[in-house]
């Protein structure tokens, strides 16, 4: 049997999603109410417009996920609280659905990730932690040097504070949000923050809004728009239907049979 001297490439010799850990067992337990809600919110209404370019089948969104990003160390991952991914396959079966994003096995590199700052992550996130001898990147580092994500945002929910950094050239940069938004071109939306309720709680939030400047709905609250415009539909139906009937009796009223008027 013949075999061949060429090197193998990673996609085919390193671990995949199906070897790497998806879970830290040193960090037990499920994320604060805030981090399941919020990455949630940002699910529920990411509806890219620009459809010429990516279908909503080529439009991947991560929550909590493993991040799997250095192919010299494949064991090293980052876990964003929220990410997006252009030009990637979604899962068409569930036994499909992915454990981990691992970067050398998708070959894409999220466009926008988003961290919602904790006490304990915040110099992290921010970039304001050192690296230590022999230990992996800081976040920071692995989206900016590594990944090199074109976006990056950070959410203070304590502050209700939303920065976002832009990648120019090799460093990020601050983008000024005036109003605390930013449309996104190559998607078609735009993110900003949010004054309303969410599943029975009050407060800011991160959420996308169209090229009118509409907060996006999510399924729930489209559900309820549908409803109440059948509702007005039936109701002007009814109120039509009222009508007819009264015009009808004040015929008859008058001699006139209105049945007679058709021909």
């Amino acid at each position: 049997m013949v075999q061949s001297n060429y090197p193998q490439p990673p996609s085919e010799t390193l671990p995949t999603m199906y070897d790497l850990p998806s879970e830290d067992p040193e960090e037990p337990g499920l994320p604060d109410e805030f981090h399941l809600l919020q990455p949630q919110l940002l699910r529920d209404t990411c509806r890219p417009a620009t459809y010429d370019l990516y279908d909503l089948n080529e439009v991947f969104i991560g929550t909590d996920l493993n991040l799997y990003y250095e192919v010299r160390h494949p064991r090293w991952y980052k876990r964003p609280d929220w990410f997006l991914v252009l030009g990637v396959r979604r899962a068409r079966q569930q036994t499909d659905l992915r454990w981990s994003y691992v970067i050398w096995q998708e070959g894409v590199a999220p466009f926008l990730a988003i961290e919602l700052l904790s006490p304990g992550t915040e110099a992290d996130d921010l970039g304001q932690s050192l690296r230590e001898v022999n230990q992996p990147p800081s976040k920071w580092q692995v989206y900016e040097q590594i990944l090199r994500i074109p976006y990056y945002g950070v959410f203070d929910r304590y502050q209700n504070r939303f920065q976002l950094f832009e990648l120019q050239g090799v460093r990020y940069e601050a983008v000024p949000l005036p109003e605390a938004r930013f449309w996104f071109e190559p998607l078609g939306l735009g993110l900003g923050v949010w004054q309303g309720d969410y599943q029975g709680t009050t407060g800011a939030w991160l959420r996308w809004y169209d090229a009118e400047h509409h907060w996006l709905p999510t399924p729930e609250e489209q559900a309820e728009q549908e409803r109440q415009r059948a509702e007005q539909e039936r109701q002007r139906a009814e109120q039509e239907r009222q009508r007819a009937e009264r015009l009808e009796a004040r015929l008859r009223a008058l001699g006139i049979d209105p049945d007679g008027l058709d021909g």
